[in-house]
C-alpha cells in the first residue's frame, strides 16, 4: 500500500508519516520542507507526480490557526481551498478511486450547540462586541425574547455548521469540495474534524498556533502564559499521536462510510486549566498563569464533541492521558531551562 501525506513535514503530517512507516506502509510526502522531491500543494505538476501511483492520500496541508485579522483571507483561501482544489483535480485527471482522508476541524461548528434554562437546546447567536467589551463572555440564547446566557453542550457530526472566522470557512469549504468529488469519482471521503491537538514538533508562538504552544512560549521565556477572557473558555484537547492513530484508522480500516467524524478526547478542559497544568508541570519557577479579560471576535467560547461515531465506526478512541501529554510536551518543548 503507498499513501500520499501532503503536509507530511508538518506538526500533525510528520506524526502520521511516523505512525505509517512504523506499519510498513510506503509513505511519499508533499510538502514545501522536507524529505527530497517536496512540493506545494497548490502546484498542480507537483501534486501529479505525488499522487501518480498512490492507494490513499492523507491530506494535512493547511494553514491553521486563527491568525492575525481578515487581513490573512488571501493566504487562507490560497493554501486550503485552492491547495485542496488542485490535489482534487490530479486525482481526478488520474480516475483515483482510493481514499482521501481529510484534515477538517472542529472550528467549523463555531460555537457548537448550547442549553438555554428557557428553551433546552439551542444554536447561540455570534457573540457582540458589547458583551464581551463588558465582560460577557458566555453565549446567548438566539430567541428574541429570551439572550439567557448559555451552558455548552456536546456536538455531534450532523448538528449544524457556522464557522466563525476565515480559517473555519475555508475548513468547511475544504470538505465540502471533496464531498463533491467524492461523489463525482465514486471514491470515499473521511473527513476528521480534529479537535485541539498539542504534542511534540507543535509550531512556535506565532498567530497561527495552538493555544498550548503560546502558553509555553510563554514560560521557557520565564514569562507568565496569558489567558484571554476570563479562562473558562471550553475545549477538548487531544494529543497529537491520538489523532495521527486516527489517521491510521482511516486511511486502512475496510468498510469506513465516508463522511466527517469527531477526534476527540471526550474530556473537556477549560483554558485555564490547560495553563494551570503547564504552568504545573514546568516546575515551581513558572509564573503563574495571568487571565487578561482580553478577547478577539473570531475566537469562539466553548466548542465539545461527542467521539462516539469515530469509536464506531473507526473503532478510535484516544489513550494519551491528558497529564501525560502535558508532562511530555512540557519536557520536550521547555526542558531543565526553567527548572
Amino acid at each position: 500500500m503507498k499513501i500520499l501525506v501532503t503536509g507530511g513535514a508538518g506538526f500533525i503530517g510528520s506524526h502520521i508519516v511516523d505512525l505509517l512507516r512504523a506499519q510498513d506502509i510506503d509513505v511519499r510526502i508533499l510538502d514545501t520542507q522536507g524529505e527530497k522531491g517536496a512540493g506545494d500543494v497548490r502546484d498542480p505538476s507537483a501534486v501529479a507526480r505525488a499522487a501518480d501511483g498512490v492507494d490513499a492520500v492523507c491530506h494535512q496541508a493547511a494553514r491553521v490557526g486563527l491568525g492575525r485579522d481578515f487581513s490573512d483571507v488571501t493566504d487562507y483561501v490560497s493554501n486550503n481551498d485552492t491547495g485542496t482544489a488542485v490535489l482534487l483535480e490530479a486525482l481526478w485527471r488520474r480516475s483515483f478511486r482510493g481514499r482521501l482522508v481529510l484534515a477538517s476541524s472542529m472550528v467549523v461548528y463555531g460555537d457548537g450547540e448550547s442549553r438555554c434554562p428557557q428553551h433546552g437546546v439551542v444554536r447561540p447567536r455570534p457573540r457582540s462586541r458589547h458583551d464581551l467589551a463588558a465582560s460577557v463572555f458566555d453565549t446567548r440564547c438566539p430567541f428574541s425574547d429570551c439572550g439567557r446566557l448559555l451552558t455548552w453542550t456536546a456536538v455531534d457530526e450532523d448538528s449544524p455548521l457556522d464557522p466563525r472566522n476565515v480559517y473555519a470557512a475555508t475548513k468547511l469549504h475544504q470538505e465540502e469540495l471533496c464531498r463533491l468529488w467524492a461523489r463525482e469519482a465514486g471514491a470515499e471521503v473521511v473527513a476528521l474534524r480534529y479537535h485541539n491537538v498539542y504534542g511534540p514538533r507543535m509550531q512556535g508562538d506565532t498567530p497561527y498556533a495552538g493555544v498550548a504552544s503560546i502558553f509555553l512560549s510563554a514560560l521557557a521565556s520565564g514569562r507568565a502564559p496569558e489567558v484571554f477572557e476570563d479562562g473558562h473558555q471550553t475545549r477538548d484537547f487531544i494529543h497529537v499521536r491520538d489523532v495521527a492513530r486516527a489517521n491510521l484508522l482511516a486511511l486502512t480500516t475496510s468498510g469506513v462510510p465516508s463522511g466527517a467524524y469527531n477526534i476527540a478526547s471526550g474530556t473537556p478542559r477549560t483554558v485555564r486549566e490547560l495553563a494551570d497544568a503547564l504552568a504545573g508541570t514546568v516546575g515551581p519557577r513558572a509564573p503563574p498563569p495571568r487571565v487578561t479579560g482580553r478577547w478577539r471576535l473570531g475566537d469562539v467560547r466553548h466548542i465539545v464533541a461527542s467521539p462516539r461515531k469515530a469509536a464506531a465506526a473507526l473503532g478510535f478512541g484516544a489513550d494519551v492521558r491528558f497529564e501525560d501529554g502535558i508532562a511530555e510536551l512540557a519536557d520536550t518543548t521547555v526542558g531543565a531551562a526553567v527548572r
